[in-house]
């Protein structure tokens, strides 16, 4: 499998931190090219609607306090097309959560299954539309396959599932939630090696240090995201024990640095 690494959404700018230079936030996402299966996407973004008419597809508080920058060559659908495939060859979607900056491409797919947590999918259906969940980034009716939370034991993850027409035991959803109720990670076997999309698990790379650090802007933002706290620092304990105790390399959505180094 070879795997590209996009940024699908560039927001507010954050300040420097740890020497880092500021940088804007991102929503990084995966590519995946298999062998059997089609191009797998893991995030979808924001998607044309949002950047076309933003007035309509993006609640307007949210865009004001995120300042998404709103360009087609961010989007899913361009890039794919950019590296030379044709975007109805992404037959899977994988999504850490339908908060509206990770389901806003799924309409520039309307043939691809999208797979989620049964109690992301619950919630987002019941709650929308508000900030968090945008019902016109499912209005064309995708093709659901949905996961409970239980499942196998994965490096001492519990409820972990292999994900439904992809390749047997390379693909997981791994239950990470508090930041929304059915929150995963997306783990993917690279070669000898697992690399675990966290989504927004975590906002900043130096949580997840055996003495954690937090980015005080990004701290704001997923405690006020949160919809439970001592689940989602639950969570970070997982994702510790992970990285450190079993050598699972791993990123955030919206850390831009992080983007920086898988990018290069």
């Amino acid at each position: 499998m070879r795997i590209h690494h996009l940024n699908l959404a560039s927001m507010r700018e954050i300040d420097s931190i740890d020497g880092l230079p500021a940088a804007r936030a991102v929503c990084h996402a995966l590519l995946v090219e298999t062998p059997a299966s089609g191009l797998v996407l893991v995030e979808a973004g924001l998607g044309l609607d949002d950047v076309a008419k933003p007035g309509e597809s993006l609640d307007r508080e949210w865009a004001e306090l995120v300042e998404p920058v709103l360009v087609p060559g961010e989007t899913a659908v361009r890039q794919v097309a950019a590296l030379g495939y044709d975007p109805a060859d992404v037959r899977h979607i994988v999504l850490t959560h339908l908060d509206v900056d990770h389901s806003g491409g799924l309409p520039d797919f309307p043939g691809a299954r999208v797979h989620v947590m049964a109690a992301e999918l619950e919630d987002a259906l019941a709650q929308a539309p508000n900030r968090r969940y945008r019902p016109s980034h499912w209005a064309h009716a995708p093709n659901w396959v949905t996961y409970p939370g239980t499942g196998t034991r994965w490096l001492g993850a519990d409820g972990v599932r292999p994900l439904a027409g992809l390749p047997e035991g390379d693909f997981l959803l791994v239950p990470l939630d508090g930041h929304t109720r059915g929150h995963a990670g997306v783990a993917i076997r690279d070669g000898g090696r697992w690399l675990l999309h966290a989504g927004d698990a975590y906002f900043y790379h130096g949580e997840l240090d055996r003495a954690p650090r937090s980015h005080p802007l990004l701290d704001i933002v997923q405690l006020d995201a949160q919809v439970n706290g001592e689940r989602r620092l639950s969570s970070q304990g997982l994702l510790r024990s992970l990285r450190h105790d079993h050598g699972v390399a791993m990123f955030s959505a919206h850390d831009p640095w992080e983007l920086t180094e898988y990018s290069g």
